[in-house]
């Protein structure tokens, strides 16, 4: 058998995909990766194929840097760093306001590439990106059976009355004015009316049989599969999904790293990680903040500063540990407490590890995602642009003294995400439904 996995050419995207592959890798068979270039290391770390797709203007193989993207992507990507510094709202306006190239990118173009690349590899199972809807749209068009991965929070995928980029949710400490909600929601809504009918017409130029969508944000594949625990997500919410499986997290095994694993045994005391993750690293204002909060705790820091000079983080204390990138599943393992913008991989990889995190939300589902783990008990989220170290460490002293009671919770779901990886549940989910001997590849490609 062979799968093909769909993943835009970002390491963020491509490592979950990559790990929910290799059950089929394990058992056996083919995997076949279909992304771009600047990922490719990731690919052949995985011992997979690629085939060449590239499905939008950048990309980023670990750390992302606006000067390494091409023209017209670098300028985007700094409006999108400094509308973070801006504040919630500015950020989501933002990013509605660059959707359609974002993540719409040369649809038809793609759709037929993508029709190419399952000709050459003829595939049993396909699992895509829910973002790459250029990639999902030419799937659709042309009857390709597949999964539709969400690697963010659920709320990535829209149901009921939600709109696609307006949090549905939001943490107790960033609650934007009414005014301010109000027109971003009508923004996100005139966003979803173009974008879906510029979803429309391509598809109906692939198909002209094919029924149009009411709401693309909403629409998914044959089977749904969330990255991120079924434990957490509303019951009521749940109810409104298509077929789907909760994969819990997809947590990446990692080659041993000789410099991780002397800090590891050198030093005693609590360990602290902290990311931004590979966009985010940029606000080196905020990672600063967070040094200098935790620079006042008894614990040692694993601190993944990305694109942030070490200068920028203040006095380094002798028993930190300090890299632009490091294995953040491996120090997970060993830490407390981890210090996060709640991106989901980071988020999923730490209730693995069960442990509990300190969110700054900047952007996307992010905000939807901290307000989830409040409510759970799990996390306590601040605003990133006005959290005074006091303050950053006040609310990680008290993530260090949890209730008994979330602790335990905390452990049980750890022991969860744990017992059955969430690879294994994709290929399980993949396999019930591809009992159904209708084939994967229809006859319109």
């Amino acid at each position: 058998m062979t799968l093909l996995v769909i993943s835009p050419d970002y390491a963020s995207h491509l490592l979950p995909l990559a790990t929910v592959a290799t059950a089929w890798a394990e058992a056996g068979e083919r995997v076949v990766v279909a992304t771009g270039p600047a990922t490719d290391a990731i690919v052949r770390r995985f011992g997979f194929e690629r085939e060449h797709l590239q499905l939008g203007r950048g990309s980023n193989p670990g750390v992302i840097r606006a000067e390494d993207q091409p023209s017209g992507e670098d300028d985007a990507l700094r409006g999108f760093f400094d509308a973070t510094r801006l504040g919630a709202v500015p950020t989501l306006a933002f990013q509605a306001a660059a959707r359609g190239a974002d993540l719409l990118w040369e649809p038809l173009r793609v759709a037929r590439e993508v029709h190419r690349v399952v000709e050459r590899v003829q595939p049993d199972h396909v699992i895509v990106d829910h973002l790459a809807f250029s990639a999902r749209l030419g799937l659709t068009g042309a009857g390709v059976r597949h999964a539709d991965v969400v690697l963010g929070h659920p709320s990535a995928l829209t149901v009921g009355d939600e709109v696609y980029g307006y949090p549905p949710a939001w943490p107790r400490r960033l609650q934007p004015t009414r005014t301010s909600l109000v027109d971003l929601r009508r923004q996100c809504e005139g966003v979803r009316d173009v974008f879906t009918h510029e979803w429309n017409t391509v598809l109906a130029a692939l198909d002209p049989g094919a029924p149009a969508s009411e709401d693309a944000f909403a629409q998914t594949g044959d089977l749904l599969l969330l990255n991120y625990p079924g434990e957490l997500h509303p019951p009521e919410r749940t109810a409104l999904l298509s077929p789907h499986a909760f994969l819990g997290s997809a947590v990446r095994t990692e080659e041993p790293d000789a410099e991780v694993d002397a800090w590891l045994a050198r030093h005693d005391g609590p360990i602290v990680y902290v990311s931004l993750g590979s966009f985010l690293s940029v606000r080196s204002d905020v990672l600063g903040r967070i040094a200098q909060a935790l620079r006042g705790m008894d614990v040692r820091v694993a601190l993944a500063a990305g694109s942030t000079s070490r200068d920028a983080l203040g006095p380094i204390p002798p028993s930190w540990l300090v890299r632009a990138e490091l294995p953040q599943p491996t120090l997970l393992e060993r830490a407390v407490l981890a210090v996060s913008h709640g991106g989901n991989n980071s988020v999923t990889e730490a209730l693995t590890a069960g442990v509990p995190l300190l969110l700054l939300p900047m952007s996307t589902d992010q905000f939807a995602g901290a307000a989830s783990l409040e409510t759970a008990g799990l996390a306590e989220a601040l605003d990133p642009n006005s959290a005074t170290p006091e303050e950053l460490r006040a609310a990680a002293e008290r993530l260090l003294s949890l209730d008994p009671d979330i602790s335990a919770r905390l452990a049980r779901l750890s022991g969860e995400l744990t017992r059955t990886s969430g690879a294994q549940r994709a290929r399980a989910a993949m396999l019930a439904v591809s009992e159904d001997p209708e084939p994967v590849i229809h006859s319109r490609v």
